[in-house]
Parts: structure tokens; sequence; C-alpha cells
């Protein structure tokens, strides 16, 4: 890659839909899901430090509450590259906070790719070519580039982009101009949006120029980038908390966005594992010693391999047993755990259980 690309893991996230597994101090990022040795962060980190050059180009922003778990989990990685949020505020205030600090180090004309920490990604060779088409792209155009995986099925859960005019490839990929952002629809318009050919999924991968992003912030998110530059640091508890996709992507008419498809999970919730590890031959995913009779459809996990897990009759639901806590929800309804959590934290009786 002829122009060098800063990688920033976007890992404050707090992942509470794979809750009881997921705790505040150990959030999902921490966790390997796979079956792997790796965790989610150190396997998004492994893949972007030979994009970037090495540890030294490589930047995570975290909060205050996990800093000292990401130390751990990349002692490599430079104490000037890690960015701790006082108070998370969202993505668009973290991306304004990195991008002012790579321009002070490194000019405006800096190229900067931000990755969520706890994607999933199957072809790394693929990926390598589509950042390095990414960054041709960035680096020869006032861009904010957005990377949109080719949709599968018809998902609810997932926002979409429209592809519009082609603008010409790179790395012999096409790449197009955005036409419209649209945040999870129902399943109608999912499948339509399907039929057209023109979305993909928003994997919220992006990549640009420094002096590029912080010139639209300052167009389309005034409120969040001007006390930050004003008052630095001390005014960052008092930012908007708004997503990068609400506060910019939805406005900006530099919007790109190169159609990919290099097998691609965002590990939303416990489902995931599901996408991630079942094969026809086995009517469940059991990461835990598991004795069924007529279970199928099942995820079972236990954090503790002397646990046996036994059910009877059970079909499409999900078992989690981690410490001192047993979760049983049907995988219809993972998306309300959420709802769970604020039931457990109004209750002084479970707050060791968050």
């Amino acid at each position: 890659m002829n122009t060098l690309l800063f990688p920033v893991i976007l890992a404050g996230g707090k992942g509470e839909r794979f809750w009881p597994l997921s705790r505040k101090d150990r959030p999902k990022q921490f966790l390997s899901l796979d079956g792997s040795s790796r965790s989610l962060l150190q396997a998004t980190a492994d893949r972007l430090i030979e994009l970037g050059g090495g540890w030294d180009s490589l930047w995570v922003i975290t909060s205050s509450q996990i800093a000292e778990g990401v130390r751990q989990q990349l002692p490599d990685l430079p104490v000037e590259n890690l960015l701790i949020e006082s108070e998370g505020r969202d993505t668009a205030a973290a991306v304004a906070w990195t991008s002012l600090e790579i321009k002070q180090r490194y000019g405006e004309d800096a190229v900067i790719g931000f990755f969520p920490a706890d994607h999933w990604i199957a072809d790394q060779e693929a990926f390598a070519h589509t950042l390095n088409a990414a960054t041709q792209l960035a680096t020869s155009t006032a861009a904010i580039v957005t990377l949109g995986i080719k949709p599968t099925f018809p998902s609810t859960g997932y926002g979409y982009i429209e592809q519009g005019e082609k603008i010409g490839s790179f790395n012999e990929l096409p790449a197009y101009h955005v036409n419209r952002f649209t945040e999870k629809p129902d399943r109608e318009t999912a499948e339509t949006f399907l039929s057209t050919g023109r979305f993909s999924w928003n994997s919220g991968m992006f990549v640009f120029r420094a002096g590029v992003v912080l010139k639209e912030l300052y167009t389309h998110a005034p409120e969040i980038i001007e006390p930050l530059e004003q008052h630095g640091l001390d005014i960052y508890p008092q930012l908007p908390k708004k997503s990068i996709d609400y506060a910019l992507m939805e406005k900006t008419t530099l919007a790109y966005v190169l159609p990919v498809d290099f097998g691609w999970d965002d590990l939303g919730d416990w489902n995931a594992i599901e996408r991630l590890l079942k094969t026809e031959e086995t009517p469940n995913v059991e990461l835990a010693t598991h004795v069924g009779l007529d279970t199928q459809g099942a995820i079972i996990y236990a954090s503790n391999p002397e646990d046996v897990v036994v059910t009877i009759g059970l079909e499409d639901v999900v078992i989690v047993r981690d410490r001192n806590i047993t979760l049983v929800v049907k995988k219809e309804r993972t998306q309300e755990i959420k709802q769970i959590l604020k039931i457990l934290q109004s209750d002084s009786r479970f707050t060791d259980l968050l």
C-alpha cells in the first residue's frame, strides 16, 4: 500500500447483548467467540497492524472503565496511541477526537480508517485488498469511504446503504456515490432492498483523510467538533451523544461506498455464534458440556468446562452459563437482553451481575 493507513479500533462498546458472558469488567471485545484463542479485540488488531505498517500506526479509542484491559490485551500498542474517553459519547465524538489527534501528529492528509473491535472477518486477503482500494479512493478524492457488505439475507438488524452513480474503480473494486443511508428496516423493506441489487449493509467501517472528515464535521456536526477543539478534553463528557452515522454520514455529500464481500459478521448478539459455528452435521452449537434429549437449534455456552448443561425437548433457544448466572432465552428474543439488564440495574441485589 503506497499511502500509509492509520487504523483506529473503536473499542468502547459494552456488548450488552452478549450478557452474561459480557460484563462491565469483561466486555465483548475481550472475549473469544469463534473458538480461537484470540479475543475479538486482538483479532481486530492482528488484521490491522499489517495494513497500517505495524503497531506504531495502530490507534485504539476506549472507555476509562476498560482501558487497563485494553493495555493487557494489546501490550505492544504504544501508550500515546491509546485514547481513553472519560465518558463514552458514542462514535461521532470518538471519530472527532481521534481525527484531531492524528491530524495534529501527521497532518490533514493522513488517511484514517475506523473499525469496530467486535467484527469477524473471514477472508483476510480480500479484506486487505478492500482497504487498499478504500485508501486509494480517500487519497485521490475528498471522500468519506464506507465499506458496504453484500447482503446475504433480508436482515432487519442492519442499516443499509443505497449506491448511486459509479465514480470509478480502485484496486479493481467499483466505487459508488452514496444515495442514502437507511436505518434498520422492516422485513418487507429489506426484501425490496435486496431485490434491487443496489443496497449493501452498513458495516460501520470508514476510511477518509483527517482534513476531509474534520471539515465535514464542522459543517454538519459543529456542536461536537467546535467545543472539542476550543476547550479540549475537559468538555468531552458534555458533548452530544451521537453516532457518526447520524451526526455526519446521513448528511454529508462526500459519502462513497465500496460494496464488498469478504465474509463478515458484526457479532451483535448470541445468534451470531450460530452463524459462525453451525454445521449441517450437528443439531446445536455447543460450547459447553451438553447432554441433550430431543434438543435442536440451540446455542449452548458454559464458561466453566466442569459445568454440565442438560436439556430435554428444547428448540431454538440460547442457554448461557457463566459464573453465577444462567440465561435461557428464545433465539428470536436475544435483542431483549438489554431490557433485562435495565431491570437488574434498578435492583441493588443484582448490581454485581452486570
